[in-house]
């Protein structure tokens, strides 16, 4: 059963955000600001947080090293989310976030690099999938509006790597401190930064206070907290060559098909294909996992015999 429970906080993760992903838009259509959304995103992490300690009687790993790799994690999670605000006010969203998208791909390549993960042939076959599927998933057909400079691509480029390099720090964070403890400095962090979201919204436009605005929104923003709570205990469990690709090749699924249950939106042929690709890839990296975590335990085992 342990050697699921990276598979299970990984479904639930992308069930979450891809739930997430399909309602979000609702309160910014509706007048709240993508930045103000920002702001009561950071506190719907609050509760997670607390209930996450909670269950380890509140015992926060307070070492610098831990407080460093909190302080790094948190701030690359939150500080890409308000790089991309901005991003997206200059450049094309068809473009930045297939560019986003592959953020694994540093993740993926940190881990092999330093934390020498591995898998097997068919692992290797689904994270590359996966990493296929991914910008596909995310394909925005262009508009006709140009677009001038290339601040955007040094934006979309900064969050890129921010989020990558996030991903493998939550797994290198996960050997030497309590994934509750990571959480609580991801939430902290997120908080801290709340006042610069607000200092970029501009009020000089009509704000929805009413329901469709903070308070629709904290009910969203409560479904990409847990799963960004599911998220790092994904990451205690699992391996982040298996678990990075696949979390962010399955939510848009999940996404796209409730848009097209409740919106009735038919995804682009493009995307389509992404979401078989995708599909193939998360039957590839949740059943040959687990028969290469076996063929780990026995390497293992024969290491210590010859020693």
């Amino acid at each position: 059963m342990k050697s699921k429970l990276w598979l299970i906080f990984a479904l639930i993760t992308t069930t979450f955000w891809g739930v997430w992903g399909a309602f979000i838009h609702i309160t910014e259509e509706a007048g709240f600001p993508a930045t103000l959304g920002y702001v009561v995103w950071s506190l719907t992490m609050i509760p997670p947080a607390l209930i996450a300690l909670k269950l380890v009687n509140w015992k926060i790993d307070y070492d610098l090293k831990s407080i460093g790799f909190g302080a790094a994690i948190g701030f690359l999670g939150a500080g890409g989310q308000l790089i991309l605000f901005h991003g997206l006010g200059i450049g094309p969203a068809y473009i930045i976030f297939p560019i986003i998208a592959l953020s694994p791909v540093v993740t993926v390549s940190l881990s092999l690099m330093i934390l020498k993960e591995r898998t097997n042939i068919k692992g290797w076959i689904g994270i590359a999938l996966a990493l296929i599927a991914i910008p596909l998933l995310s394909y925005q057909p262009a508009d006709s509006s140009a677009v001038d400079g290339y601040l955007w691509l040094i934006l979309a480029l900064g969050v890129f790597f921010a989020w990558g390099i996030q991903g493998f720090f939550m797994k290198f964070a996960n050997e030497t401190m309590s994934a509750e403890s990571i959480f609580f400095y991801m939430a902290l962090t997120g908080v801290l930064l709340a006042p610069i979201a607000i200092m970029m919204t501009d009020f000089s436009q009509d704000i929805n206070w009413g329901f469709k605005g903070p308070y629709l929104a904290a009910m969203i923003q409560v479904l990409n907290s847990i799963g960004a709570l599911c998220l790092v205990y994904a990451y205690r469990y699992g391996k982040a060559i298996v678990v990075s690709p696949l979390t962010n090749a399955v939510a848009p699924i999940i996404t796209i098909a409730i848009s097209l249950t409740i919106y009735s939106v038919f995804p682009h042929t493009v995307t389509l294909i992404g979401m078989i690709i995708a599909i193939l890839a998360a039957f590839l990296l949740a059943v040959v996992e687990e028969s290469t975590e076996k063929v780990e335990e026995i390497d293992d085992k024969f290491e210590e015999i010859t020693e």
